[in-house]
């Protein structure tokens, strides 16, 4: 899986750049649980191929990027992709659409977010339905999300589906850059604490978030993210023995 060479500054800087030439893309913000998922989904992964952007989003990616000579990478994430987008647009003023989360979360993410940054343009807001979405029900969706002219949709349907979601309507909302952000809706909220800096930094924020949801993330963490630390080693062997 590709995954993009940037770090927090420059993903802000092509962000904001297709929004003055309202180029619709779409980003994916990956870590070590989306790349396993697409390992054993062609179509998932060849929806990060024709991604605008991969962004790092967790220390084991940063760490590999390092190691193959890539100096300037850093984690980029959801969390501090919104933090840093919002405040940039303050200046800018790209216009903001939250989209996911459970009932009333959006609306929490959006009322904390203006807070944080007044001079930010939030236009909207919508909470889709937990099930499938009928023809009709998806159309007027997009549309009441199109009315509001969003520079950037921030989705929040956890992996795969938000990516699923981002393949299947870029370009449907002219000129907007989606961006699949998963659990920083519940970030934003409130529903879910972060972890420290400390941890951040460390590489450990997977240890605090499997430990605030155990039964929902611990085949993420006890299961795929082995398997990625074997598969690497395996081709480093293979890469080794070929030498």
């Amino acid at each position: 899986m590709p995954v993009s060479i940037l770090n927090i500054q420059t993903a802000v800087s092509i962000i904001l750049n297709w929004n003055c030439q309202r180029s619709a893309q779409y980003i994916c913000v990956r870590d070590v649980h989306g790349i396993m998922r697409a390992q054993d989904d062609p179509d998932l992964l060849k929806i990060h191929d024709n991604a605008g952007l991969i962004t790092p989003d967790g220390m084991p990616l940063v760490w590999l990027s390092r190691a193959r000579g890539h100096k300037g990478v850093d984690r980029v994430c959801g969390a501090d992709l919104v933090a840093a987008l919002c405040d940039a647009s303050q200046k800018t003023g790209a216009r903001h659409y939250f989209y996911g989360g459970k009932p009333g979360v959006a609306e929490r993410m959006a009322a904390e977010l203006q807070s944080r940054y007044p001079e930010m343009q939030i236009v909207g807001m919508s909470t889709p339905p937990f099930g499938a979405m009928t023809q009709e029900e998806d159309r007027a969706a997009t549309e009441e999300i199109s009315v509001t002219r969003p520079d950037i949709v921030w989705v929040g349907l956890s992996t795969p589906k938000q990516e699923y979601w981002m393949r299947d309507h870029v370009g449907r909302i002219p000129g907007a850059t989606l961006i699949g952000i998963g659990a920083a809706f519940d970030f934003y909220a409130g529903d879910v604490k972060r972890a420290p800096n400390w941890m951040h930094r460390s590489g450990l924020e997977w240890l605090h978030r499997l430990l605030s949801e155990p039964r929902r993330l611990w085949r993420r963490y006890l299961i795929l993210a082995p398997k990625f630390v074997l598969l690497l080693l395996h081709r480093w062997l293979k890469s080794k023995s070929v030498n």
